[in-house]
């Protein structure tokens, strides 16, 4: 049980890094980008369109596995930052609107739930019913580990504890789709550790605001 204690907070201290690191970075790069013109919707707009096109561009890898697989990776991580940017922009831009924040979270779930559908598609074309129903647990998985933290929040709680954030589901994803031409099995390893990440991540949030109510007064 220990070692099992130990394996999480190293886990969580790598996550807690490499996040503080990418945060100090977008918002060093979003400073430039706040004395424009551009708008957080339009990057809003920009990201959900480029992980759309991407969906679409994986949907067609039976025609060129290496280009459309690849293709359909790059896009998906440049429009999941155009996703990321926006809310950065509207901190540091003062720019921050409730309808946008409601924009921004909305279309997070619509670029992700495209591109897990375009992968189930690739899995049901090539016969992988267990590799399928991974997917659609992934797709549930995920947007309950937004839906729990949009809750907890509500609550007046911290729901944003769990080793399987946007961040490292975007990582995940597109990990698989650079490896899936070399094997299709790696695409499915990725998807059944997104599956296991993202369940794993609800569970914590859960005993995460149960401990929270349980210390209220």
């Amino acid at each position: 049980m220990d070692e099992h204690m130990k394996d999480a907070a190293v886990l969580q201290r790598v996550k807690q890094g490499y996040t503080t690191g990418a945060r100090s970075l977008a918002s060093r790069s979003i400073v430039g980008l706040a004395r424009t013109r551009v708008t957080p919707n339009a990057l809003t707009a920009a990201g959900v369109s480029l992980c759309l096109i991407a969906s679409v561009l994986v949907y067609f890898e039976y025609r060129n596995e290496w280009f459309f697989y690849w293709a359909g990776a790059v896009l998906f991580v440049v429009g999941s930052i155009l996703d990321i940017l926006d809310g950065a922009l509207a901190r540091v831009g003062g720019k921050a609107t409730p309808f946008g924040a409601f924009l921004d979270s909305t279309t997070d779930r619509v670029g992700e739930g495209a591109m897990l559908g375009a992968i189930a598609l690739v899995f049901h074309r090539h016969a992988q019913p267990v590799a399928l129903g991974l997917t659609f647990a992934a797709v549930v998985g995920s947007f309950l580990v937004s839906y729990t933290r949009s809750k907890a929040e509500t609550l007046g709680l911290k729901g944003d504890v769990g080793v399987g954030s946007r961040a490292e589901r975007v990582v995940v994803i597109t990990g698989g789709l650079v490896l899936a031409p070399i094997t299709l099995w790696l695409l499915v390893g990725a998807i059944a550790l997104l599956t296991a990440t993202a369940w794993i991540t609800v569970l914590q949030r859960i005993l995460f605001v149960r401990k929270q109510l349980r210390e209220r007064p």
